[in-house]
């Protein structure tokens, strides 16, 4: 007899079970769910792979070496009433494998670490759904949504936070009478200069104290209120914290030197200062927890409903891997419509310009590892200017081949070269100011020609690589920088200005590099 849905059953007699024990079921679907997982986790092997490198070697998302384990005592912690829920196969979850699958391949296409990234653990999680059911998935609601803290994200916290680094700083060491001055990033005082560089602006504290604050309100608050006040208070706290911090380094650097003082500065920045920011965090709040220790994470009684849809659970998992090995293959299609370059390109003649010899001061290139064309050449005139002209050329792009990625562009990880701010914009073109010792200045402008569109902005060649693949259009890449050098007598923008009118449309200039035009 079929029950009405909504009537509550007791575990084990779910339609389609049989008379299995509720233990027996368990073992059935976790062990299909553990063998779907890691045929997906191998499906995607080299995103995994990229994905744990990331935790392992960057300080920003090391903090994502936790998620899983305490994902894993999260769900440990419910095992009491998930031993009163019987898991069935359930056809809806296999839309979160696809929306996963599809996520993954839009990323494939656009070159979005973050889209595969997530893709993949969101097919992870479908897989999930589909073979444990829409009963157990609510009761591991929380540990499904925290795993997307495996997700390495907010970069782009970086640049405000470096701001919010300097604007608390320089009113710091002005109350203390440092005599200090700030230009973009950089912070001098009379005995040496500071960057508050990507890792000094607090992101990566900021990004998990995100993660450890999402955890601590759900496990130690019942309140909404509470846990939203907590979130504040473990956001605003490290960015106060990495201010005063900064501030420290600077005014120690002031009284000693700037060699002890960085020197101080790493020891309690990678070792002390979490710690001590989330023992305050955690402080701060403890006296407003408002869970009790024991109380349950969630009712079972109220979980036990009969849901439609099932489905017979060896072919639920073998629909999970079919679903999922669909979209790689489609990733494969794409890649072999790549464009066909040529096989040498050359730098343009320019009229009024002549080739000389590249600047021996400090030598700056684009970093473009992956490019199937790089060139790099300086071009002087009868007034003396000098301007540096480099064309990077991709005949498709996919991971570890970018023409937009971290540390790829104007400026490398660790560059000696050091971003000190934006200009206006150039011929349609980025413009910006960077700085190396010496000290020795110059500015860069950079375009990027994708599909039909010239632009400087990242998220646009994101999205016309994406359009490109996905819509047929010509997948080649191709990246220009002009820059000049800031020498006395000579307007590094003015030389800059009159090359590129000199060079003509930047799009003709790509066009040609990539062999679609004479």
């Amino acid at each position: 007899m079929t029950l009405p849905l909504g009537m509550r059953v007791q575990p084990g007699l779910l339609a389609g079970d049989g008379h299995a024990a509720p233990g027996q079921v368990w073992r059935r679907q976790t062990v299909l769910l553990g063998i779907a997982s890691v045929a997906i986790l191998l499906l995607f092997g080299s995103d995994v792979r990229a994905l744990a490198t990331l935790w392992w070697t960057s300080t920003t998302f090391g903090h994502c070496l936790f998620i899983a384990p305490v994902v894993a005592w999260l769900v440990w912690q419910r095992r009491a009433g998930l031993a009163e829920l019987t898991p069935v196969a359930w056809a809806p979850g296999l839309a979160l494998v696809a929306i996963g699958g599809f996520g993954w391949l839009l990323g494939d296409a656009g070159g979005v670490a973050l889209a595969r990234h997530l893709g993949i653990v969101l097919m992870l999680q479908g897989a999930v759904v589909t073979l444990l059911g829409p009963n157990v998935a609510r009761a591991l609601l929380f540990p499904l949504g925290y795993a997307l803290f495996l997700v390495p994200f907010g970069e782009g916290l970086e640049g405000p936070l470096q701001t919010a680094t300097v604007a608390l700083t320089m009113p710091l060491l002005h109350l203390f009478g440092v005599p200090a001055e700030v230009d973009g990033v950089l912070i001098t005082i009379p005995n040496g200069y500071f960057e508050v560089a990507e890792a000094c602006s607090g992101a990566k504290f900021v990004i998990a104290m995100i993660a450890y604050g999402v955890l601590v309100a759900n496990v130690c608050f019942v309140s909404w209120r509470r846990r939203a006040v907590f979130m504040v208070v473990a956001l605003v706290v490290p960015v106060l914290a990495n201010g005063v911090r900064a501030f420290g380094t600077i005014y120690a650097a002031y009284l000693t030197s700037v060699e002890r003082a960085t020197g101080f500065d790493h020891i309690v920045y990678g070792w002390l200062f979490f710690a001590v920011v989330m023992a305050a965090v955690l402080a701060l709040g403890w006296r407003w927890f408002d869970r009790a220790p024991d109380a349950p994470l969630f009712d079972p009684a109220a979980l036990q409903t009969v849901p439609r849809y099932r489905l017979d659970a060896p072919l639920a998992a073998v629909l999970v891997l079919a679903l999922a090995a669909l979209f790689p293959a489609w990733s494969a299609a794409i890649a072999g419509r790549a464009q066909t370059l040529p096989e040498r390109i050359a730098l343009p003649e320019v009229p009024g310009w002549h080739r000389v010899a590249l600047s021996a001061r400090v030598p700056w290139a684009p970093n473009y590892p992956g490019a199937d064309h790089f060139l790099l050449g300086r071009y002087g005139n009868a007034k003396g200017d000098q301007v540096d002209l480099a064309i990077a050329v991709y005949g498709s792009q996919h991971e570890g081949k970018e023409v937009v990625a971290f540390g790829v562009g104007a400026l490398r990880e660790d560059d000696v070269w050091v971003r000190v701010g934006d200009l206006p914009d150039l011929a349609g073109g980025s413009a910006m100011r960077i700085t190396a010792p010496g000290p020795v200045e110059r500015q860069v402008v950079t375009w990027y020609r994708v599909g039909d569109t010239l632009t400087y902005k990242g998220p646009v060649v994101k999205l016309e690589t994406l359009k490109a693949k996905m819509l047929g259009g010509p997948q080649r890449a191709v990246a220009v920088h002009v820059s000049a050098e800031a020498v006395p007598g000579h307007d590094p923008r003015l030389a800059m200005a009159a090359f590129v009118a000199a060079l003509g449309p930047i799009e003709r200039l790509a066009d040609r590099s990539a062999g679609m035009i004479n």
